[in-house]
C-alpha cells in the first residue's frame, strides 16, 4: 500500500519501521518541525525523521497543515502522491478535512487507549494517574473530531504494579506497531468493519501541566504513588528540588505529621491518614537521577526531616 506516515515522538517510531518493514510504500514522512536544544540551541530532529533519514524516506516539515503557504504547498504535495492512506501515530498536528478525505483508504490514528476512554494528548499519563488497571491501543478511522472516529481495531494491556510511564509507553508504542500492521492489512482486503464510539463514554486526557506532578503529603500515599508513575513527582528537600521517579506504598502507617522522614534509612515519608511511601529512585537539583540506596550513601538524612521546604 501506498503509505504518507505523519508522527514525530518515540511511540511514533515502531509504527514507521513496522511499516518499512512489511513490505509498504512509504512515500513521504511528516514530522514535525526540528527544535532549537540547549544551551546553543541547537536545532534537534524528532525521533521519526532521524528513522525516516536513515531509511532514505522523504521528510517534509510544514508549521501548520490548515493555514497559510505551507500549508497548501503540504496538500499540493500529497495530491502528487496521491497515498492510498495516511498513518497518524502522535504526530501533534490536526488534519484538515481536505487531507482527511484525500487518500483512497482515508486517514487512520494509532492512538494509545481504548477508545472512547481518553481521548486527547495524554492517554497514558492518565491512564495511571487515574490507577486503571488496562490501558491499550485503538487503531481508528480518523474524522473531523478529536480522536472521535471509527474504531477499527483494539487491543488491550495490563498495567503492572507499579509501571511508571515510560514503560507503558513503550510497550504500548510496540503493540500499535502490530496492531496498526493488521489494521492496513484488514482494510485492504475489505475484513473490517468500522465501529462508531459510544461518545456518552468518551473521557478527555489534556495536556500535562508542571504543577500536576506536584506532591502533597496531605494526601494518602496510594495516590501520590499514581503521581510518581504517572508524571514523575517532585517536592523539595533542604530547599532544593526532589524529583520522585519510582516509590512504592509501604504496609502500615505512621504517627507524625504528613511529609516528614518516618524512616531515614530507606528514604519513607510520611503521607496523609499516616500511610507510607517510599522512595526509590530520585534526583536532588544539581545531581544525577540516581536509586535511592545511592542517593542516601552521599546524604544523611535525619528522622522527622521535612520535605517540601
Amino acid at each position: 500500500m501506498k503509505i504518507v506516515f505523519m508522527g514525530t515522538p518515540e511511540f511514533a517510531v515502531p509504527c514507521l519501521k513496522a511499516l518499512v518493514s512489511a513490505g509498504h510504500d512509504v512515500e513521504a514522512v511528516f514530522t514535525q518541525p526540528d527544535k532549537p536544544n540547549g544551551r546553543k540551541m541547537k536545532l534537534i530532529f524528532s525521533p521519526v525523521k532521524k528513522v525516516a533519514l536513515e531509511r532514505g524516506i522523504t521528510v517534509l516539515q510544514p508549521n501548520s497543515l490548515r493555514n497559510g503557504e505551507e500549508a497548501e504547498r503540504a496538500f499540493q504535495e500529497l495530491e502528487a502522491i496521491q497515498p492510498d492512506c495516511i498513518v497518524v501515530a502522535a504526530y501533534g498536528q490536526i488534519l484538515p478535512k481536505s487531507i482527511l478525505e484525500l487518500p483512497k483508504y482515508g486517514c487512520i490514528n494509532v492512538h494509545a487507549s481504548l477508545l472512547p476512554k481518553y481521548r486527547g494528548a495524554a492517554p497514558i499519563h492518565y491512564a495511571i494517574l487515574n490507577g486503571e488497571k488496562e490501558s491499550g491501543v485503538t487503531i481508528m478511522q480518523m474524522a473531523e473530531g478529536l480522536d472521535t472516529g471509527d474504531m477499527l481495531l483494539k487491543k488491550s494491556v495490563e498495567i503492572f504494579e507499579n509501571e511508571i510511564t515510560e514503560e507503558l509507553h513503550d510497550r504500548l508504542s510496540e503493540v500499535g506497531a502490530e496492531l496498526l500492521i493488521e489494521a492496513l492489512e484488514g482494510i485492504e482486503k475489505g475484513t473490517i468493519t468500522p465501529e462508531p464510539q459510544d461518545d456518552s463514554q468518551s473521557s478527555y486526557a489534556s495536556m500535562i501541566q508542571k504543577n500536576m506532578s506536584a506532591l502533597d503529603f496531605t494526601k494518602p500515599a496510594e495516590e501520590l504513588q499514581r503521581i510518581v508513575c504517572g508524571l514523575t513527582g517532585f517536592t523539595k528537600l533542604g530547599g532544593k528540588r526532589l524529583k520522585v521517579y519510582r516509590s512504592t506504598v509501604m504496609s502500615g502507617t505512621s504517627e507524625g505529621t504528613a511529609g516528614t522522614v518516618a524512616d531515614p534509612k530507606a528514604f519513607v515519608i510520611r503521607c496523609g491518614n499516616g500511610t507510607l511511601l517510599r522512595f526509590d529512585e530520585v534526583q536532588l537539583e544539581g545531581s544525577k537521577r540516581m536509586k535511592s540506596s545511592d542517593f542516601l550513601r552521599g546524604k544523611k538524612l535525619e528522622k522527622d526531616t521535612v520535605l517540601g521546604e
